[in-house]
């Protein structure tokens, strides 16, 4: 038997950030574009966009900025405010599953 723990956050019940969309961002930071980031997801560009659009809508602020193409062409990267709550949801995540993991060796063991 396992345990598994599910942890997103919200502002005035509307979600912000969680697993689904901190995986776009990190594969944005890693291919440096949302279209590639969103193939190597399996998702289509517009979907990956919209996911994007939303946050940016309920927090007020930019979490990417895209890049127009040119001689070395275009791309996308995550603004200091993603990267910043990309790497806090990770440790907050982090500390609640070792917890959660920790808490039901302790019962159920």
């Amino acid at each position: 038997m396992e345990v598994r723990s599910k942890i997103w956050l919200e502002e005035n019940g509307k979600l912000i950030f969680g697993e689904g969309k901190s995986k776009i961002f990190k594969a944005i930071q890693e291919f440096r574009s949302i279209n590639k980031a969103a193939e190597s997801m399996g998702i289509s560009f517009r979907h990956a966009w919209s996911y994007i659009s939303e946050i940016e809508k309920r927090t007020g602020v930019k979490l990417v900025e895209r890049v127009k193409g040119g001689a070395g062409g275009g791309g996308s990267r995550l603004t200091e405010y993603a990267t910043e709550i990309m790497r806090k949801y990770d440790i907050l995540k982090d500390k609640i599953d070792n917890y959660v993991d920790k808490k039901f060796k302790e019962i159920f063991d």
